[in-house]
């Protein structure tokens, strides 16, 4: 899956390459789709959400330039795929996810994996990371260096980008329900500049600032 569908394709980051060959994507699919785990497609993982196509996965990781201090917001947790990877290139990952069944399952299979640098929230990623009263150790954490949204967005966040730091970037699908262009933002004086990388298909972000379900 690496050599020929990420690095074939023009991905050399040579940390984001072994990230891949780190975390096992058979881990994180339902049962009935181990035998796909490592083809070139998304699966369904259940409650109409999907696993993306790891080299789309790939592009987008590589996109937001991670550093190893970097600290993460991904929006759509999903099976804790991408949420792995992020972990192996970035000091703290906070992932949001909608579907509560969704984010029990991943946070725990992330945890079983030994991953203790990735705090996930059940609630509405458009509006941002909450910081709750329960929630003692998120309180700090204001600004993240790097966002990712995993749905298609019909509109780019407002809260999203204002919890994005100074020079911070966020990747997402933005466009109609089936029809996406890929988006790097990056934040500079309290402006964005947008980069465009071309079409892509995703499932609906759902929230206040996404698709209404």
């Amino acid at each position: 899956m690496v050599e020929h569908q990420i690095k074939a394709r023009g991905i050399h980051n040579k940390k984001l390459l072994d990230s891949f060959l780190k975390v096992e994507r058979h881990f994180f699919v339902p049962e009935s789709m181990i035998s796909y785990a490592y083809e070139d497609g998304p699966l369904g993982i259940g409650k109409g959400q999907t696993i993306s196509q790891p080299y789309m996965v790939a592009i987008m990781i590589d996109l937001l330039d991670l550093k190893e201090d970097d600290v993460v917001l991904e929006i759509g947790t999903g099976s804790g795929y991408q949420t792995a990877l992020l972990a192996e290139m970035a000091k703290k990952i906070y992932s949001i996810e909608r579907i509560e069944s969704l984010a029990i399952s991943a946070q725990k299979l992330l945890k079983n994996l030994g991953y203790n640098n990735i705090f996930i929230q059940v609630g509405d990623g458009t509006m941002g990371w909450q910081n709750r009263q329960e929630d003692k150790s998120y309180k700090k954490v204001i600004k993240f260096n790097a966002i990712i949204i995993s749905a298609a967005a019909p509109e780019i966040p407002e809260k999203l980008v204002e919890q994005l730091s100074e020079g911070g970037r966020m990747v997402l699908p933005y466009g109609k329900h089936f029809s996406q262009e890929l988006l790097r933002i990056t934040k500079k004086r309290g402006k964005i500049k947008k980069e465009n990388f071309g079409g892509c298909m995703f499932v609906p972000l759902i929230g206040q600032y996404g698709w209404k379900e």
